[in-house]
């Protein structure tokens, strides 16, 4: 079937097109009602249906004679660690938790903060508590105590799952003691502390309250999968809130598998056996979906990498994971991406290896720069997806659909609307706007599965930050433009358009020019103020390893090049060269900060960034140069 058709039928049949989806999995109980209201008027699917998200992920393979495929490949050069388990293990060693964690009181409806580095016991505690029905939150490994307290008050977690360590290329980061701090900080207090000792790091025990993880496993009978609503949650992720206290994403158990069985073979083209790698963490979203639940239902073969893009032990990390495992689907943020062709810009690394098995690169995150794009396409000589989604959804809401025939790619654009994403582009009134003209990204209501049907514990505050802006819409908080063969471009963050006198410009598509530059590893633009004109750009600019030019003459030839492609209305007539750019522990740069730094407003750090003296040195430069608003608020 063509995309237009697979596209059609889920917009003007969605019930009968998912119910045609939710067919393909192994229900206990079989849906009947595909899309009902709940109470608060928010269509939820599948609602009579019953099911276990574990049991598709590991027993029913092994049902099916797989048991003996692989299901997780651990490989991890920063301890010099490979290891391959197969469907059967997996079920052995997830039942045997499972059966541990029902030892310590967790039962179905419970929940279970899950603070681990990328290993296989991470995946398998995941798994573990949805095998019992309970909801798992994992936070990132490495998040401060602070931050972990606030997470442990909203989620209210039986158990805390964690290891002694995480190691971030070769620094060890000792988990237990920010673990001991959270309890100690936080008004709800676990029952239950489950520790994995890592030998890189030997962590101490609280008496009465911690647990050996092998040692619970060794003493614990294996559990079986207990059923639930469709509509139960599987799990809880916080993303980054505007009030600074997160946002408890929930999901479902049915919708997102039905979603995720869905999206692997229409999204990403695999069949069961190829092997995927999302080089992701299980902290994100991204993790979530397609580290461990979508490759795992479907039936492929998922990889749990513990390294980095470059470091690890350097800019030919990823070509040789995927040489080694035969990748089909490799799925990275486009700041991996940069990273390496920072450190490797003719990519000569990439010849090293036979990459002959890859047959797609996917990247999400963040808005995937059209240099990055034409860089990796030319260098791999792979096609390129961008795709283009959220927490809040759990899946992609823009792709290009390999398993429905690939469609021509335009570079900065993420194709064109999933089968089940009603995409629209609206402007402050609500009114859809013509081809090519930007506005805010809404998509029309009811959600397709998988997508967020709350808040944790607040649907005011869903119903407030997601649907009342634009009734009857999800409003995303991005915004971008379609243009008039359909394809969405995202140009950023709703609140990355800048006023200079009168006109609002977008700063993604100025980064789209720096970024062109073949001096430019990485950019980011901002609005800083001005007396005459309310907002001015400014260019943030990192350069490639080994390039020497004059800043000068630099700065020249950028602001050049954004007049030629934008206008002389855009008004960019300043860029800096910094050491770099600070970015969350996923990769994005965190412009809301540099914003703020700018205009000389009071700022957070927040727990997100990857190293938090980035900020210091970047406000550093930027004072240096000229470039923080030091009036006063009455100047102002």
């Amino acid at each position: 079937m063509s995309y237009q058709q697979e596209y059609g039928n889920a917009v003007n049949n969605p019930e009968a097109f998912w119910r045609e989806q939710a067919e393909k999995l192994a229900w206990y109980k079989a849906p009947d009602t595909i899309l009902q209201n709940d109470e608060n008027g928010i269509g939820r699917w599948f609602v009579d249906g019953e099911l276990n998200t574990c049991y598709l992920a590991v027993d029913y393979h092994v049902d099916q004679g797989k048991g003996d495929q692989t299901a997780i490949i651990y490989d991890s050069p920063v301890t010099n660690t490979k290891q391959k388990i197969s469907y059967k293990e997996l079920q052995e060693a997830v039942s045997k938790f499972a059966g541990g964690l029902a030892s310590l009181g967790v039962k179905k409806g419970d929940r279970v903060v899950i603070y681990m580095p990328m290993i296989p016991q991470a995946v398998i505690a995941m798994l573990a508590v949805a095998r019992l029905g309970a909801i798992h939150s994992v936070v990132f490994g490495g998040f401060s105590a602070h931050e972990l307290a606030i997470r442990i008050d909203d989620a209210q977690p039986k158990v805390v799952v964690t290891a002694s360590c995480g190691i971030e290329i070769e620094r060890v980061i000792q988990y237990k003691p920010m673990v001991d701090e959270a309890i100690e900080l936080a008004e709800y207090k676990p029952s239950s502390v489950v520790l994995l000792q890592r030998e890189q790091c030997q962590a101490s025990m609280v008496e009465g309250r911690d647990v050996d993880y092998n040692t619970l496993v060794d003493s614990s009978e294996p559990a079986g999968c207990t059923a639930v609503k469709a509509t139960d949650p599987l799990y809880i992720l916080y993303t980054s809130g505007t009030t600074g206290k997160p946002k408890g994403v929930v999901r479902d158990n049915g919708g997102h598998a039905v979603a995720l069985n869905y999206s692997m073979s229409t999204i990403y083209g695999m069949q069961p056996g190829d092997v995927f790698w999302a080089a992701s963490d299980v902290g994100w979203v991204v993790g979530h979906s397609y580290i461990v639940y979508g490759p795992l239902i479907y039936g492929c073969t998922t990889i749990v990498y513990e390294g980095k893009p470059v470091r690890t032990p350097d800019a030919g990390g990823f070509w040789r994971v995927a040489e080694e495992y035969k990748v089909k689907a490799l799925f990275a943020a486009p700041t991996a991406f940069r990273a390496i062709r920072k450190e490797d810009p003719d990519g000569k690394l990439i010849g090293d290896y036979d990459l002959s098995a890859l047959e797609t690169i996917f990247m999400a995150g963040e808005r995937l720069d059209p240099p990055t794009y034409h860089w990796t396409v030319e260098k791999t000589g792979k096609p390129v997806v961008d795709h283009w989604w959220q927490t809040e959804t759990g899946w992609a809401i823009c792709a290009n659909p390999v398993g429905l025939g690939t469609l021509p790619t335009k570079a900065g654009s993420s194709t064109v609307p999933v089968p089940g994403f009603n995409v629209k582009i609206l402007d402050s009134l609500g009114n859809e706007l013509p081809a090519n003209t930007q506005g805010t990204i809404a998509i029309e209501l009811p959600l397709p599965p998988s997508c967020l049907p709350t808040i944790w514990g607040n649907f005011e505050r869903f119903k407030q930050g997601y649907l009342s802006e634009y009734p009857g819409y999800y409003c995303s908080g991005d915004g971008g433009y379609v243009d008039e063969e359909g394809y969405l471009f995202i140009m950023g963050r709703t609140d990355d358009v800048i006023n200079v006198a009168g006109h609002r410009l977008s700063t993604g598509e100025m980064e789209e020019v720096l970024a062109s530059h073949e001096a430019v590893a990485e950019c980011s633009v901002i609005g800083v103020a001005d007396k005459l004109k309310g907002q001015v750009p400014v260019g943030l600019t990192l350069l490639k390893d080994g390039v020497d030019i004059d800043e000068e003459q630099l700065q020249a030839e950028l602001v050049a090049m954004v007049r030629e492609k934008i206008g002389p209305l855009a008004c960019l007539k300043r860029t800096i060269v910094v050491p770099r750019l600070p970015k969350t522990r996923s990769g994005k740069i965190l412009r809301k900060l540099l914003r703020q730094i700018a205009s000389g407003q009071e700022y957070s750090v927040p727990s997100t960034i990857d190293d938090p003296s980035s900020v210091s040195e970047i406000q550093s430069v930027m004072l240096d140069k000229g470039l923080v608003d030091d009036r006063s608020p009455e100047e102002v």
